[in-house]
């Protein structure tokens, strides 16, 4: 029998891949990670942390932005550790620190000097729950299906994207922002630490497969396909790199940067604290369905021409928004971003893999990640600034939609993978 044959009969007999329970761990970790509950959460939290310390929207805004400078100093120090110790240490390790960040929220003071200190320490551990070791692990299991296994594991942070500001409103209403965080955080513990810990598994090598779930052959290592691609030296020289990064963080400034004010524009509108809430949900389920949409449509289309679509949902969404949209058109702006932001990190991790190979994944991921994260923390504060400078949103919205073309343009000079998936 040819060889290739028996390698299929070989997956059929064992049953369900074993990536796909990866994937699916991977999905748990990023519904209690910090994009859930401290980025994607954000929105419902600011007018009680306002209320709170008695400050003004730029004062909140820079906790934010704080949190995400920090972040992306750390994320890509997080993806050099990924590449030599692997993953699923810095994930339990990592998700350990920030549990216990999140349980000390009770003990933050009055004055907002305490609450910059508190998000500047989650920053510093929040790199270790995204999507960077996550993607990093799935990435390893799967070559043909890696964008559907993408986009399954960030279902877990589109539910997360959906539930936690309805979740967030209720234990805020109940126990206000230091109770609501302190929960998320025992939440975190309880589930995913014990789960990653039995599930997680680094690589298809340690279950003797290569990717997609196909035994490796006698010539074949089985840790070889972790180690083709470029070193990290190699791909900071790549001009594809930057271009992947200039054009990533356009975006990530007016998507992260509007989505974290979008329930204080509701609410500027007439809108209910309740109604800001929904349209927080609205984004999560535009997130989730961009996610799991775009990691399907990446195995069978071109993604720069994938991101050129979804960027364009995005520039129209700041139409609406720009055009003082309330009601359903604001609801409608909020789904068109979410399909943005949804999209976004599962393209740029498929896009580093192609471009770029296995070899130096977490490093290239953590610092195009971290350049997302600290143009969507430039981009919050734009927001704030911009708003308390003219009471208005009007011209941070301008200079987004501008940004937003301009990532398009990029987009469209990308060239073909220099590692596309095996045949």
């Amino acid at each position: 029998m040819h060889l290739r044959a028996k390698e299929r009969v070989a997956g059929r007999k064992q049953g369900l891949f074993y990536g796909w329970w990866v994937a699916a761990t991977a999905a748990l970790g990023l519904f209690l990670s910090a994009g859930s509950i401290v980025v994607l959460s954000f929105g419902v939290f600011f007018k009680p942390l306002s209320q709170d310390f008695h400050a003004g929207r730029t004062a909140i805004s820079l906790a934010f932005s704080l949190n995400s400078l920090i972040a992306a100093i750390t994320i890509p120090l997080i993806g050099r550790l990924i590449d030599r110790f692997g993953a699923r240490r810095v994930i339990l390790i990592g998700t350990a620190l920030f549990t216990m960040v999140l349980l000390s929220s009770e003990f933050v003071g009055s004055h907002i000097a305490s609450l910059y200190i508190f998000f500047a320490v989650l920053g510093a551990v929040n790199g270790t729950t995204s999507p960077v070791p996550y993607g990093v692990v799935v990435s390893r299991w799967f070559d043909k299906r890696r964008g559907l296994a993408l986009g399954l594991m960030a279902i877990g942070l589109g539910l997360g994207a959906i539930l936690m500001p309805l979740f967030a409103q209720r234990l805020i209403a109940m126990f206000g922002w230091r109770g609501a965080y302190a929960i998320f955080g025992g939440a975190a513990a309880l589930l995913t630490l014990p789960l990653v810990g039995a599930f997680l598994l680094e690589s298809p090598a340690q279950k003797g497969l290569r990717p997609d779930g196909t035994p490796f052959n006698e010539k074949q290592q089985p840790t070889q396909m972790d180690q083709q691609g470029l070193s990290w030296r190699d791909t900071w020289h790549q001009p594809t790199f930057w271009l992947l990064i200039g054009a990533f963080s356009l975006a990530a400034a007016g998507l992260l940067g509007c989505i974290v004010h979008l329930p204080t524009i509701v609410a500027d509108r007439g809108g209910s604290a309740q109604n800001a809430a929904v349209a927080s949900s609205v984004i999560g389920i535009a997130l989730l369905i961009g996610r799991f949409g775009a990691g399907y449509l990446l195995d069978r289309f071109f993604a720069p021409r994938l991101a050129m679509i979804f960027f364009g949902g995005a520039a129209l969404g700041f139409t609406l928004l720009l055009a003082g949209s309330s009601g359903i058109l604001a609801l409608a702006a909020a789904f068109l971003l979410g399909l943005g932001m949804g999209s976004e990190v599962d393209i740029m991790a498929f896009l580093m893999s192609r471009y770029f190979g296995l070899r130096s994944l977490g490093t290239a991921f953590g610092f195009g990640f971290g350049s997302y994260i600290l143009a969507g923390a430039v981009g919050a504060l734009i927001m704030g600034a911009g708003f308390d400078t003219t009471h208005s949103y009007a011209l941070p919205l301008e200079g987004f939609l501008f940004a937003m073309l301009v990532a398009i343009v990029v987009m469209a000079r990308l060239g073909p993978y220099r590692y596309a998936p095996q045949s």
